[in-house]
């Protein structure tokens, strides 16, 4: 099989979600991350017909592929939350976004999987059940949350991001990934988004071949690479293990250069969007071609 690459970076959609489309063709990108909303805030006006007939007529004429397009959804959901209203306004929230990627005609969208806050349901205090760790309680919450959004929606796929695991945050470990992944009903439309930052900084190492190939044949074991719908491609601040969340431009923080070389000479990688979070997005485009630079 070819290389066959898709990178990009996570554009602007400020002034309309198709401006992330001009902001992507601007960087020479061939895949791109946007929200379709502003993902500090709870509620957005719905997209109108002529938003959602611009936006596909210019990702049509981009030549870029809706499978190579990857959505962030908001910040504020929390599909974990212990309390009972601040899950309902999450889950409500999120169907909301799935929504609008199916009306934007993409077929992902990607988020973070949520947190415990250190507390249980009040619900879950009266059950036999709080004698599972508050992990799998949350994870399970989290699992729940995703059927409930597939069950209303058409066509998108619920993309699970890695988290460093900072706070309280679920996602950092492979096994938590799997452990939502085994209690979502349609497998269909359940994926992961693998962030390199994330990975390094939970604690998996790609910076030499040897531990590269360990952490991901650790991943298939536990996740499965058919489940890999997505990356974030960024170098990391913090050092390995510190479960702090922090990124850095490619080349200059504690993962270094080889990793990103790896992963772009990886068929397992291949035509899934690989987008740039880096810090500094006035050197993207060369970033982007820095990473094509490395295909034997």
């Amino acid at each position: 099989m070819k290389n066959n690459k898709f990178v990009g970076a996570h554009c602007s959609a400020s002034g309309g979600v198709y401006n992330a489309i001009t902001n992507a063709e601007a960087i020479g990108a061939k895949a791109f991350a946007l929200f379709t909303k502003n993902q500090r805030q709870w509620v957005a006006k719905d997209l109108d017909a002529e938003t959602i007939d611009k936006f596909k007529s210019m990702l049509d004429a981009s030549g870029i592929l809706p499978k190579h397009i990857l959505p962030h959804d908001s910040y504020l959901i929390n599909l974990g939350h212990p309390e009972v209203e601040k899950l309902e306004k999450s889950r409500t929230a999120f169907i909301d976004e799935l929504q609008r990627c199916e009306q934007l005609g993409l077929d992902r969208l990607n988020f973070h999987p949520g947190s415990h806050l250190a507390k249980v349901k009040k619900s879950d205090k009266e059950n036999i059940e709080i004698m599972k760790p508050i992990e799998d309680v949350c994870l399970d919450v989290i699992a729940e949350s995703i059927n409930i959004a597939l069950d209303k929606t058409h066509g998108v796929s619920a993309v699970l991001e890695n988290t460093a695991g900072q706070g309280s945050n679920l996602g950092w470990r492979f096994e938590h990934l799997a452990h939502i992944i085994d209690k979502v009903e349609d497998k269909s439309r359940i994926g992961v988004c693998i962030d390199t930052c994330h990975m390094f900084t939970a604690g998996y190492d790609i910076r030499t071949r040897d531990v590269y190939d360990k952490t991901w044949a650790e991943f298939e074991k536990i996740v499965g690479f058919k489940y890999l719908m997505g990356m974030h491609i960024n170098d990391s601040k913090p050092p390995l293990g510190s479960h702090v969340d922090r990124h850095h431009s490619l080349g200059k923080g504690e993962i270094g250069l080889d990793a990103f070389r790896f992963i772009m000479n990886d068929e397992r990688m291949n035509d899934i969007p690989l987008v740039l979070e880096t810090i500094d997005e006035t050197i993207w485009k060369e970033e982007i071609e820095l990473l094509y630079s490395f295909v034997d």
